[in-house]
């Protein structure tokens, strides 16, 4: 066997790996997406978020009451 070939198959033993890994992290990379994307619609779901507004919106105007009320008194 002359070098050239031993050469060649080292190379292409050296690609073939280097192919299989970045197929394994797009197809991993894929999934990460796919499982974030999952996530951001069962956390942030109208719902919850519209439900999370009027709770805040209503210590917001406490707040405010409370704020008033001292600054008539004072």
């Amino acid at each position: 066997m002359e070098m050239h070939n031993l050469i060649d198959l080292l190379l292409g033993a050296l690609l073939t790996g280097v192919g299989w890994f970045l197929s394994l992290q797009v197809r991993e990379i894929k999934r990460i997406d796919i499982l974030l994307n999952r996530t951001r619609e069962d956390f942030a779901s109208k719902s919850d978020l519209a439900y999370a507004v009027d709770k805040l919106s209503e210590g917001i105007h406490r707040m405010e009451d409370k704020l008033d009320k001292a600054l008539t008194k004072g």
